[in-house]
C-alpha cells in the first residue's frame, strides 16, 4: 500500500518487554518498505511511533508525558501513532488525554499502520484495536538484511493464564502459537541478514506448540532442535516462561543441545504459596523449586533468572520473608523485582488487604539488596573462567567492545581489529554489579 502525502522520516520509540522490541522492529521495517527513513534524530522525525507498555502504572503515565514532549518550539507537532498495549486498553482514554494523537492502533493490529496513517492524513477516524489471530505475521515484510548479531523472534502471543494482577490476556489475548514454518522460515532470514544469535519471544514462550513438516506434534523443545541445525546460528535463547510450561523435553534440550545457551528466565513473583494462589498463579513453591533443580541437574551451569512482585493485597510480613527465603535457596544470577501495581479490570485491584506504599518501599529494598548481592556472587564466580563472547555493540573506550557471555552477562573487552558480530574466546577478569571485564585469548575471528 502506498501511503497519501507519506512522512518522509520516522522514529519508533518501544517502551516494556522485549516482544515490544519486537514489535517496533517490525513496525520500523514495515515503514521502511512504505518509503520512510529512520529519523536521525527522533525529536526530528515527521512520524513517532510510541510503542507502548500497560503493565505497570508508571509505564502507562510515561506515554502521556511523552507525547506532550513531542511537541516543538513552533507549536507544531509530528504525526503521532500510539501503538501497543496502551493503546489496546485505554484507546479513548488517549483520544480524551491527548488530542494531538493521530492514530491509536493496538498490538494485533499495528500491520495496518500505513493504512492509519493514510487515513489520519485524510483526516479520518485512524484507531484501529482488533485483535485478529496472528494475521499481522503474514502481512509483515520479510526479514532482511542489515540486522544486528542478535535478532528477536516471536513465536507465541497471548496468555491464557490470567494471573490476577496481569492485564496480558485483555491486551494481547488468548494465547496462540506461530506456524512452525513460518519461524523456521523467518528464523532463516535473519540469520542470512546477519543474526548469530536468536531470542524466541512470546508471553508463554514454552506454552509454544505446533506441527513440524512431517505433521508431528512439537513443544518449544523440538522448535528449539530444528533451529539449531541451522548454519550460522550459533545461539539460541527463549524467554519468558511458565514453570507450568516447563516440560521434560525442554528441561533435557538444556543438557542435549549446545546452542541453547545456560540461562533460564523463569519468574516465580512470590515465595508464599498463599500468595501464589491469590495471584493465580497456578503453581506452588515446590513445583517451582523442583523444575529448577531438574534444570540444573541437566545443566549444572545454568544461569537463572526470575521475576518478583512485593506488596501484592494482603502480603504479610511472613509472606514476604518466605520470598527472601525462596531467594537464598534458588540463588539467582539476575532477577527482576517490582512493587505491586493496581491495574484497573485485574481481579486483584479490587482485592481487599492492599499493601501500603511505604511497606512496598521498604520490602523491594531488602528484596533487591538480596538479589544484588546473588548476582554479584554469580558474576564474581565467573572470573577467572573462559568462555564465547558475541560482540554486540561499541563501548565507551577506543577499540572497546560489549557483548554477552553465554549467561547473558554483559561483558566488555578491548578488541582492536574486531567488529561487531564476531564470536571470541576470552577470559573473564573482573566483576561488578552488572557486568563482568574480559581479556581476549586470541585476535583471530571465529
Amino acid at each position: 500500500m502506498t501511503i497519501d502525502s507519506p512522512a518522509k522520516t520516522f522514529h519508533v520509540k518501544s517502551f516494556g518487554c522485549q516482544m515490544n522490541v519486537y514489535d517496533g522492529e517490525r513496525m520500523a521495517e514495515m515503514l521502511g518498505a512504505e518509503g520512510y527513513v529512520a529519523a536521525a534524530d527522533g525529536a526530528d522525525a515527521d512520524l513517532v511511533v510510541l510503542n507502548t507498555c500497560h503493565i505497570r502504572e508508571k509505564a502507562a503515565e510515561k506515554v502521556y508525558s511523552d507525547i506532550g514532549r513531542l511537541k516543538r518550539a513552533d507549536g507544531s507537532t509530528p504525526t503521532i501513532a500510539v501503538a501497543g498495549c496502551v493503546a489496546q486498553a485505554e484507546g479513548a482514554e488517549i483520544a480524551r488525554r491527548a488530542p494531538s494523537v493521530d492514530v491509536v492502533v493496538g498490538p494485533q493490529a499495528y500491520h495496518r499502520l500505513p493504512e492509519l496513517i493514510a487515513k489520519a492524513a485524510r483526516g479520518e477516524k485512524a484507531v484501529d484495536l482488533d485483535m485478529p489471530a496472528m494475521s499481522k505475521f503474514g502481512a509483515l515484510p520479510a526479514r532482511g538484511a542489515g540486522q544486528r548479531p542478535t535478532a528477536f523472534l516471536t513465536v507465541q502471543e497471548g496468555c491464557d493464564k490470567f494471573c490476577t494482577y496481569c492485564v496480558v490476556p485483555y491486551t494481547r489475548g488468548a494465547e496462540i502459537s506461530r506456524p512452525f514454518a513460518d519461524l523456521i522460515a523467518e528464523a532463516r532470514a535473519l540469520v542470512i541478514g546477519g543474526a548469530r544469535e536468536i531470542t524466541l519471544l512470546g508471553q508463554n514462550v514454552n506454552a509454544w506448540d505446533g506441527e513440524d513438516e512431517k505433521g508431528r506434534a512439537i513443544g518449544l523443545d523440538g522448535l528449539i532442535r530444528e533451529l539449531a541445525k541451522e548454519d550460522g546460528l550459533e545461539r539460541i535463547r527463549y524467554t519468558t516462561s511458565h514453570p507450568n510450561d516447563m516440560t521434560e523435553g525442554l528441561i533435557a534440550a538444556h543438557g542435549e543441545i549446545d546452542k541453547l545457551m545456560p540461562f533460564l528466565h523463569l519468574p516465580v513473583q512470590a515465595g508464599s504459596d498463599r500468595i501464589l494462589a491469590a495471584m493465580n498463579r497456578s503453581h506452588s513453591v515446590d513445583s517451582y523449586l523442583r523444575v529448577i533443580e531438574r534444570v540444573r541437574a541437566v545443566r549444572p551451569d545454568i544461569a537463572i533468572s526470575g521475576d518478583f512482585i512485593v506488596g501484592f493485597p494482603g502480603e504479610s510480613e511472613a509472606d514476604f520473608q518466605a520470598t527472601l527465603d525462596l531467594v537464598h535457596q534458588t540463588r539467582y544470577a539476575m532477577a527482576y523485582s517490582f512493587k505491586y501495581s493496581r491495574r484497573p479490570g485485574t481481579p486483584a485491584a479490587t482485592m481487599d488487604g492492599q499493601v501500603p506504599e511505604a511497606v512496598m518501599n521498604e520490602r523491594l529494598q531488602r528484596l533487591q539488596a538480596l538479589l544484588n548481592e546473588q548476582q554479584q556472587a554469580f558474576n564474581e564466580a565467573s572470573v577467572g573462567s573462559t568462555t564465547r563472547l558475541l560482540l554486540e555493540r561499541k563501548g565507551k573506550l577506543d577499540g572497546q567492545l560489549i557483548g554477552k557471555t553465554p549467561w547473558l552477562q554483559s561483558a566488555h573487552v578491548i578488541a582492536p581489529g574486531l567488529k561487531i558480530g564476531d564470536m571470541i574466546d576470552v577470559r573473564i577478569v573482573s566483576a561488578g554489579a552488572n557486568s563482568v571485564a574480559a581479556e581476549a585469548l586470541i585476535e583471530e575471528v571465529a
